[in-house]
Parts: structure tokens; C-alpha cells; sequence
């Protein structure tokens, strides 16, 4: 199996992921949303987006870790902030750079969606994150 991470020529740059994934593989993984919780369902890192992304993250490897993947299979991952501002974009890239070099999640990104809600399930969730890999 193998993931081929590329951003063409003329595709707007620069920006911290790849904005195509190749993969070849047959077993197919997908990562529910996961969130800012331990193992039993407390939440972690209140009002905190960066405590929050890290932790959900975490999780995300648990995840994949459980199907036999990392992050270096990973050919999309989609995130889900609440009340999205640009103001934001500092939290969160502090959440994901704090967790880089732990969970080994490749630099640049794969390609990913960053996609701004009203609101999760639950009022104190703040992000939720999505990922889909293949492996074989």
C-alpha cells in the first residue's frame, strides 16, 4: 500500500496539507469523528480548541492504531470546529503542531476540510475530527 501526497502546479498555495492524495490498497479505514474525551466519555481540555484538538487527535490514532494504521496512511482527514472565526486558526494550528511529532502526522497534511459548525452533539464539544485511510 502506498499514499502519495501532491499539490499540482497552479493550485493555490501555500497551505499546511496536500491538496490531492493517491493511494493504492484494498482495506479501507474510517475514523468516526472523534473528540475531546478519555476512555470514559469525560470531556478534556474545556473551552480550551487547541487542548481539544490535540486530545481529539489522540483519539483519531487510537483509532487508526486499531486497525493496523497511522497517520502515514491517512488520505483525508476532515475536521468540524464549532463557531469557526478566523481568529480561531491560531488554536488550532497550535493543537495540531502540539501532537505532529507524538503521532507522527506527516508535514504537510494529507488533504483535509476544515469545516465550520454552529454547533456539536454535545455544548462543551468544540472540534471533531474525521479520518480516512487505506491500507494492503
Amino acid at each position: 500500500m502506498s499514499v502519495d501526497l501532491l499539490t499540482p502546479e497552479g493550485m493555490f498555495q501555500p497551505v499546511p496539507y496536500h491538496h490531492v492524495s493517491v493511494a493504492t490498497g484494498t482495506r479501507h479505514i474510517h475514523v468516526a469523528g472523534q473528540i475531546a474525551r478519555d476512555e470514559l466519555g469525560r470531556g478534556v481540555a474545556p473551552g480550551d480548541l487547541a487542548g481539544q484538538l490535540a486530545h481529539a487527535l489522540r483519539n483519531t490514532a487510537r483509532g487508526l492504531a486499531s486497525a493496523g494504521a497511522t497517520f502515514a496512511d491517512v488520505v483525508r482527514l476532515r475536521f468540524f470546529v464549532t463557531d469557526w472565526t478566523p481568529e480561531k486558526y491560531e488554536a488550532f494550528v497550535a493543537g495540531l503542531e502540539s501532537v505532529v511529532d507524538e503521532l507522527g502526522i506527516p508535514q504537510p497534511l494529507p488533504p483535509l476540510s476544515a469545516i465550520g459548525v454552529d454547533y456539536l452533539f454535545e455544548p462543551d464539544v468544540l472540534v471533531e475530527v474525521e479520518a480516512y485511510a487505506i491500507l494492503d
